[in-house]
């Protein structure tokens, strides 16, 4: 009695899997993502944690010194004898 059921379900998902398009577009993984899942099995939560804390600061560091590069070059132009450019 119970191969019936059985039967029912394998012809209903026969039906759905010959609804499905005939070639299906599966985009292959971006490298980005590859490299995260590689990461992701080489280093526990900790590590993965400590390198991100310490690439934000590293950019953090980069953005405070464009800061102070522009700083620096505007007190320059002040500075400067002359003509004042605006």
């Amino acid at each position: 009695m119970q191969a019936a059921p059985a039967q029912a379900a394998m012809a209903t998902a026969t039906r759905a899997a010959s609804t499905l398009p005939a070639t299906l577009s599966v985009r292959p993984p971006s490298v980005t993502g590859a490299l995260r899942a590689l990461e992701g099995l080489l280093m526990r939560g900790g590590q993965r944690t400590a390198r991100r804390n310490a690439w934000t600061a590293v950019l953090e560091d980069r953005r405070r010194a464009k800061d102070r590069r522009e700083a620096q070059h505007v007190l320059e132009a002040v500075a400067a004898p002359g003509p004042q450019a605006t």
